[in-house]
């Protein structure tokens, strides 16, 4: 697979300005506050997994609205004290699956809490998440342009408050420590870890102890949609040949979405993953966003692979980080 962006040397000296809106804090300030009912401790159902190493639980978060946002809880069987917890967000257009997958981080002795994005999931992925709001006219097929015309109705302003309510309940899990919490996610989920990391810091006590994206998108908009050669990000250029006079306006919106900017707001330590062949999240956008987060941060580049990342090697590294910070 060859090269379809910058060079290593090109993204580490990658540094985009890109546009703020001048209330990007206030948006977010209000649409959280506003989201909905307080986030509560969710009841947990037990899922047979026909596993006796991990016990899954299915639970529901009020998200956006107070609209029922469902997820998993994966446990080392029998745990009883709180443990360190990673909440993991999904790539694009997966579900959170069958009881007996992903279970990873429950085995190395984590709390993990997965949350179904709405209005996701296929058949190799089921998500259980509705989306009540109404696809717009106009819409390309996807989520990427759901609501482009205004902040207010855009799809990831539920997204992105689905995700940072399932931090504030996992504070709430009696076998949760609240102070040993990190997020992470690959591809939309590392996007959307970034972004849930940036706003929790709007409304929780104290920061995340950590980050880990891995190859994320929604990083970068106005370079991903004018760049990517393969979807999601060519569903907005898609949408911007057909609405030709919308450009300004489409890319005015997701600066209120955008996680490399919205990363400028991170108090969490982080370890990123980037892909230097990646055609679905190219990789100056991913520097875009390590480049942002201003404080601890370290990087793990995989030269020739692509949107795969680096695979079970990474996720390796990134148990090892995890060691060193929650336990």
């Amino acid at each position: 697979m060859p090269l379809t962006d910058l060079t290593l040397d090109e993204c580490l000296a990658y540094r985009p300005q890109l546009p703020e809106p001048a209330d990007l804090d206030d948006f977010w300030r209000r649409t959280l506050t506003g989201a909905g009912p307080a986030v509560e401790r969710p009841a947990l159902t037990p899922l047979p997994n026909g596993l006796t190493l991990v016990d899954t639980y299915a639970l529901t978060v009020p998200g956006f609205g107070g609209h029922p946002v469902h997820g998993r809880l994966h446990l080392p069987a029998g745990a009883d004290g709180p443990l360190g917890c990673v909440v993991e967000y999904l790539g694009y257009g997966r579900g959170a699956g069958l009881p007996h997958e992903n279970l990873t981080y429950a085995c190395a002795g984590y709390a993990h809490l997965v949350m179904d994005t709405r209005g996701q999931g296929w058949s190799a992925a089921p998500g259980r998440t509705h989306d009540p709001a109404a696809q717009p006219a106009g819409a390309v097929p996807g989520f990427l342009t759901r609501g482009l015309d205004h902040p207010d109705d855009y799809y990831y302003r539920r997204v992105y408050t689905d995700a940072v309510r399932f931090l504030a309940a996992a504070r709430t899990l009696p076998q949760v420590d609240p102070a040993r919490i990190a997020v992470t996610g690959t591809s939309q989920g590392g996007g959307i870890s970034l972004a849930a990391a940036a706003l929790d810091t709007l409304t929780a006590d104290g920061p995340l102890a950590g980050v880990l994206p891995d190859v994320p998108f929604l990083c970068d908009f106005p370079r991903g949609v004018r760049t990517a050669p393969r979807p999601p990000y060519t569903e907005i250029a898609e949408y911007l040949s057909l609405h030709r006079d919308r450009t300004t306006r489409t890319f005015a919106t997701l600066a209120y979405f955008d996680a490399a900017l919205l990363a400028t707001r991170i108090q969490a330590p982080a370890l990123f993953s980037i892909a230097m062949m990646d055609p679905v999240c190219p990789p100056s956008g991913c520097f875009a966003a390590y480049h942002a987060h201003p404080g601890e941060k370290a990087l793990r580049v995989y030269e020739f692979n692509g949107h795969e990342g680096g695979g079970e090697v990474h996720l390796a590294a990134k148990l090892a980080w995890l060691r060193e910070r929650i336990g």
